[in-house]
């Protein structure tokens, strides 16, 4: 089967529009923000939000229905330390630090989420 030259720019045009969206991710983590937070959603309810700095250590248990995690903030790193969910996929995920990374236990609906904002030095407050 031989392409015809129709075929050959469709082809063209969604590899073109492919490497767009694969690049968009690349693009966004090189942005810089003066502010970087976490948010930890529960069932999709805003649990906890607070600064992510290298001084900020601490351990959030969060315990519902559906089961408990530990969530670990050291050194400006984000990790769920412990859960006691079945496959204990949000352990194995490591630890996060950058603005758009997100861990995610399924079993428990929770999400822990890094945001970076550029903000004035008097906002910072939360």
């Amino acid at each position: 089967m031989k392409l015809k030259p129709l075929d050959i720019v469709v082809i063209i045009v969604l590899i073109v529009i492919a490497l767009v969206f694969s690049a968009i991710p690349f693009i966004n983590s090189y942005k810089t923000y003066n502010a970087k937070y976490v948010e930890i959603e529960v069932d999709g309810k805003l649990y906890k939000k607070f600064l992510l700095d290298n001084n900020h250590n601490e351990r959030i248990n969060i315990q519902t229905d559906l089961g408990k995690n530990i969530v670990d903030i050291s050194n400006g790193k984000v990790k769920i330390l412990d859960a006691d969910c079945p496959d204990k996929i949000c352990i194995k995920d490591g630890s996060i630090d950058k603005p758009g990374q997100i861990l995610v236990c399924l079993p428990h609906k929770v999400v822990v989420q890094i945001k970076g904002q550029n903000i004035e030095t008097d906002d910072l407050s939360f």
